[in-house]
C-alpha cells in the first residue's frame, strides 16, 4: 500500500446531492448540456473539512450520467450538472494548496442505459464496433443484455473482455494524471477480481502511489484482495456490528467483528466507515442519540482507513429506504458555506475533531492490532496495539448502559480522553459514566 494512506482521514461527500444537483431530470441529461458550475461550491467546504481532521476527500461519481452518476455515459467527462473539466481542476489545485487528497469514485461494473456504446450496439446488434463491452445473457429479457442486480437502467459490462479492460486503465490512468490520488471502485464484489489484477497492475506502472479499494459488501474480504491485487475493500462487517449490537445491547457482536477485523488486518488495511452514501444515517439508525459517541470512538481507535461521510459528524438524518429515490434523504444537498451550519451539530463536530486529532497524533494507529479484554452486554474494553512496537498501545473502554459502570483494566494507564475513575489496587478498575467511554494510554 502507498504511504500516504498511513495518515489518510476521508471526508466523503455525494457530489451531485452535496451540491443541489437535480439528481432524476425528467430526461436524460443531454450529451452537448452546457455545464452549470456547482463543483466550486465543494471548495467553499475544504477549510471546513481541514478543520474537522480530514486529510483526503473522498468523492462520489462526478462523470457524466444520466440521473444518480451511477448510471455513466461518459468516464471522462465531468457531469454537467456539476461543471467541467476546469471546475475539476480547480478543486483538485484547492485540495492540494491545504493537503487534502482526492480520491474518485469508478463505476465500472457497469454503465448507464444512455451509454453512446451501450446505444450503438443496440441500433447496430453484434457487427457494432463495441458489442463485446456488454453481455449478452441470452434471456431475451431487456434485449438480451444483462443488467446489475435488476436496475434496467444499469447494463453489465464484460469483464472478460480485453477491450472493456483498456477502457477501464484508461480512464483510470486519465483521472490520476490530472491529479487525483486513488479509486474507489463500486459494486467490486460484483465484478470478477482476476479483472482487477490485470487493470491494477497497468495502472500501478504509471502510479504506483495510487490508493485502489473495492466496495465489498459480503463475501471473503481477504481473498479478494488477495486476488485482486486491490489495497483494501470496504469494511461492512464492522459497520453492521457498530451499530447493531449497539441498538441491541449486545456488544458480543461487536466483540466477534473486531477480532475478525484483527484477521483481516493481518494481511490488508480495511477502509472503514461508520456511515457512507448508500445506508441510514447513524443519527437516523440508534435508539439513543447518546451512543453516537462510541461509533466514533470505535471507528477512531480500530485499524483502518476511515471515511466520515459528510453530515454524519453534525448528526445529520436520513433514512435510506429500498424504492425510487430512497437515497435522497441521506444524500442532501448543504448550505452554500459552513457557517450556515445548525449549531446543534457543534458538540458533535467537536466530538470528531477530539477524536479524529487523537488518531492523528497516533498515527500507527492506521495498523493497530485489536484485543479483546472484557465484553459484557453493554460494556466492551479492547487494546489497539502498534504491531511494530509491542509496547505502543491504547486501551477503549465503553460503556452503553444507562448507569455507571465498572470495568477491568490494565495497569499503568491514564485517562487521555472521554471520562472515568481508575482506581488501582490489586485489580485495576476503571468506572465509567452512563453511556460514558475512555481512552486509556500508558502513564
Amino acid at each position: 500500500m502507498t504511504g500516504w494512506v498511513d495518515d489518510a482521514i476521508f471526508w466523503q461527500l455525494y457530489p451531485l446531492g452535496f451540491v443541489g444537483a437535480e439528481i432524476r431530470p425528467d430526461r436524460p441529461v443531454p450529451a452537448d448540456q452546457r455545464p452549470t458550475h456547482r463543483l466550486p461550491r465543494i471548495v467553499d467546504w475544504l477549510d471546513y473539512a481541514v478543520e474537522l481532521g480530514a486529510s483526503g476527500l473522498l468523492l462520489g461519481p462526478i462523470f457524466a450520467a444520466q440521473t444518480h452518476g451511477y448510471d455513466t455515459v461518459d468516464h471522462f467527462r465531468i457531469d454537467p450538472r456539476l461543471g467541467d473539466d476546469a471546475d475539476f481542476d480547480e478543486l483538485v489545485g484547492q485540495c492540494r494548496r491545504r493537503g487534502l487528497r482526492v480520491v474518485l469514485d469508478g463505476v465500472f461494473n457497469h454503465v448507464g442505459r444512455g451509454h453512446p456504446a451501450f446505444a450503438e450496439v443496440l441500433a447496430r446488434g453484434a457487427g457494432a464496433p463495441h458489442a463485446d463491452w456488454f453481455v449478452a445473457d441470452g434471456s431475451g429479457a431487456d434485449r438480451g443484455f444483462a443488467t446489475f442486480e435488476g436496475h434496467q437502467g444499469l447494463v453489465t459490462l464484460d469483464h472478460s473482455s480485453p477491450a472493456v479492460a483498456k477502457l477501464v486503465t484508461e480512464v483510470m490512468t486519465y483521472w490520476l494524471a490530472r491529479g487525483a490520488d486513488g479509486w474507489r471502485l463500486d459494486a467490486a464484489y460484483a465484478v470478477p477480481a482476476r479483472f482487477w489484477r490485470g487493470v491494477i497492475g497497468a495502472v500501478r506502472a504509471d502510479f504506483p502511489d495510487a490508493y485502489l479499494f473495492g466496495e465489498m459488501i459480503h463475501g471473503d474480504y481477504a481473498g479478494y484482495v488477495a486476488e485482486s491485487g486491490l489495497d483494501s475493500v470496504t469494511q461492512y462487517e464492522l459497520w453492521k456490528a457498530i451499530w447493531s449490537s449497539i441498538n441491541d445491547a449486545n456488544l458480543f457482536e461487536l466483540a466477534w467483528a473486531v477480532q475478525r477485523h484483527a484477521e483481516f488486518l493481518e494481511s490488508f488495511v480495511p477502509q472503514t466507515f461508520v456511515g457512507n452514501h448508500d445506508v441510514t444515517r447513524l443519527a437516523s439508525r440508534l435508539a439513543e442519540p447518546a451512543h453516537l459517541a462510541h461509533t466514533v470512538v470505535v471507528l477512531a481507535t480500530l485499524g483502518g482507513t476511515p471515511s466520515i461521510y459528510a453530515g454524519d459528524e453534525q448528526s445529520f438524518r436520513g433514512v435510506k429506504y429500498e424504492r425510487v429515490g430512497g437515497d435522497d434523504e441521506v444524500r442532501p444537498a448543504f448550505p452554500d458555506s459552513p457557517a450556515e451550519l445548525s449549531p446543534l451539530g457543534e458538540p458533535n463536530f467537536r466530538l470528531h475533531q477530539e477524536l479524529l486529532g487523537l488518531r492523528r497524533r497516533h498515527r500507527w494507529l492506521h495498523r493497530a492490532r485489536p484485543e479483546i479484554l472484557h465484553t459484557a452486554n453493554e460494556q466492551l474494553v479492547y487494546r489497539s496495539g502498534d504491531p511494530a512496537a509491542s509496547s505502543t498501545e491504547l486501551v477503549v473502554a465503553l460503556n452503553i448502559a444507562a448507569a455507571p459502570a465498572a470495568v477491568p483494566v490494565p495497569a499503568g494507564l491514564r485517562l487521555i480522553a472521554g471520562s472515568g475513575e481508575i482506581r488501582g489496587g490489586p485489580g485495576t478498575e476503571l468506572t465509567l459514566p452512563e453511556n460514558g467511554w475512555a481512552v486509556l494510554a500508558p502513564a
